[in-house]
């Protein structure tokens, strides 16, 4: 890798080297220190930091004063350079705190200069390009009740979109019972949590890593093999994960446990469009309802999230009239049932896969060629004050 010369603001702790950091950055880069024990002058270096191409912040013991600097950024800043954690010491939970505050990368001390120097240059690079690069899709799958297909919708969904040439990555967020793994017949051999405890930088190369590969072309980060692991993933790494991912796949499919969720709540912020699952019975029909009024009280417009409908065409007394009077509106896809499905499962294969031809195929196909064209978008409600990360309290008993 080879950069032009930038613009850097490293703040920094008393008591650590600055000396050795300037000495990993690229030969020609302009410095401006500021302090973070005490401040400069009882400010925060914020307006410095408006004008940096990067901004590296160097804490040890003093790590509540780095956290208030990273959320200071976040909030007041209108246009703000990546931010680098580099730190030294056990993490003791800083790396989960210092994600959740907004910082883009962590870099773990001590290191070789040489190690050091790469870390940062990639720093510099993903900073360069991540005004030009496009973003690729994010659409996570969400359904209140278990049972009604998201993973089923989630994996044929990436197999068919991996048919049509794109490169689809799928990321299993049900984090104590996640069966992506299952259904694409993937061995969890590294896991999202592998990846949470793996320390040092996290980076989009890193994360590729950890990716298990599909004979479709897709790709996926498998759920934590123990449900004790899920306690290690937290909201603020997952939002991280979610735009290094963007930036080198052309969609990212979120496959989600049936709840809101602090993890799930952060995958619906991350995301360009929303594609809730439900099925025909009236159990699940009353939980799609309850989903996506949910999803219109944290600010979304319920109408433009697309909505799968699994088994339609299973008799069971309920119309499609039925339906569109409950739900207040059609489906978008109707997926019916088949023999090969559960048969398609059990081999560790999609229904795209195993039988193309089927009518649940073609149905998978369409909702990958609606998000090939545009999809929907999820559209904020005018005159809507409640922030979209508030998740409304539902009244016991309410259905």
């Amino acid at each position: 890798m080879s950069i032009a010369p930038t613009k850097v603001l490293l703040v920094l702790e008393d008591g650590l080297d600055a000396a050795e950091i300037e000495e990993a950055l690229p030969a020609g880069t302009t410095v401006q220190a500021a302090r973070l024990n005490g401040r400069d002058n009882g400010r925060l270096p914020l307006a410095d930091a408006a004008e940096a191409e990067l901004m590296l912040v160097a804490c040890s013991s003093d790590r509540d004063n780095a956290i208030e600097l990273i959320e200071a950024t976040q909030n007041e800043l209108q246009t703000r350079p990546p931010v680098v954690v580099i730190y030294a010491g056990t993490p003791n939970g800083f790396m989960e705190r210092a994600f959740e505050a907004g910082a883009d990368d962590l870099i773990a001390l001590p290191q070789s200069r040489e190690q050091l120097a790469f870390a940062l240059e990639k720093a510099l690079v993903r900073g360069r390009g991540a005004g030009s690069s496009k973003a690729g899709t994010m659409i996570a799958v969400l359904g209140p009740k278990g049972g009604t297909g998201k993973t089923l919708t989630t994996c044929n969904l990436a197999e068919a979109l991996a048919a049509a040439g794109s490169s689809p990555v799928v990321v299993d967020l049900d984090l104590q019972f996640g069966d992506v793994g299952l259904a694409l017949g993937l061995r969890p051999e590294q896991t999202i949590y592998d990846l949470a405890v793996a320390g040092g930088s996290l980076d989009d190369d890193k994360i590729e890593s950890f990716l298990a590969r599909h004979p479709s072309g897709a790709s996926a980060l498998l759920a934590p093999v123990r449900p004790d692991q899920a306690a290690s993933v937290s909201p603020g790494f997952l939002r991280r994960v979610f735009d290094l991912l963007r930036t080198r796949h052309d969609f990212v499919i979120v496959d989600t446990p049936p709840a809101f969720t602090p993890e799930v709540i952060a995958a619906i912020d991350a995301a360009t469009h929303l594609c809730m699952v439900g099925m025909l019975d009236a159990l699940s029909l009353k939980d799609t309802k309850i989903g996506l009024e949910t999803l219109s009280q944290m600010g979304f417009d319920a109408a433009s999230v697309t909505l799968v409908l699994n088994r339609a065409d299973t008799s069971v007394g309920i119309s499609s009239a039925d339906v569109e009077r409950l739900l207040g509106r059609r489906p978008d896809v109707l997926v019916p049932s088949s023999r090969a499905i559960p048969t398609a499962i059990t081999e560790g294969r999609t229904i795209v896969d195993a039988a193309p031809e089927s009518e649940p195929a073609r149905a998978f196909a369409s909702l990958a060629q609606m998000y090939l064209t545009g999809g929907k978008l999820p559209r904020l409600l005018p005159l809507q004050p409640a922030p979209r990360r508030r998740l409304p309290l539902l009244k016991k008993g309410a259905a």
